[in-house]
């Protein structure tokens, strides 16, 4: 019992923070986009030479792509959990298969 609370307890800040990403996927996504767009437009509201609609514009496309490499960043998350079986101990099992046989 004391090993594992020392394995906790020395648990790097990397991995808890890993393992918060992994349980708020779409959460940590919104956050990036937020921060995506909120980053462009002061940049791009820098630029003098450029019209509003413009910095808009192209806020909007920054975001998105910084949003589509996130949601790419998530699915291999997903795979490697899936792959490795730690996604096992997430998902509840709601129905026993055992206890629901099949007739023929």
């Amino acid at each position: 019992m004391a090993v594992a609370d020392s394995k906790t307890a020395t648990k790097s800040s990397f991995e808890s923070i890993r393992e918060w990403v992994v349980e708020h996927k779409l959460r940590t996504v919104g956050c990036l986009w937020l921060s995506g767009i909120g980053g462009s437009i002061a940049y791009n509201w820098s630029q003098p030479a450029m019209k509003t609609s413009v910095k808009i514009i192209h806020a909007r496309l920054h975001a998105q792509a910084l949003t589509l490499a996130a949601l790419a960043g998530a699915a291999v998350v997903e795979y490697y959990d899936h792959k490795t079986g730690k996604t096992q101990d997430r998902y509840p099992k709601f129905l026993p298969l055992d206890t629901y046989s099949q007739k023929d």
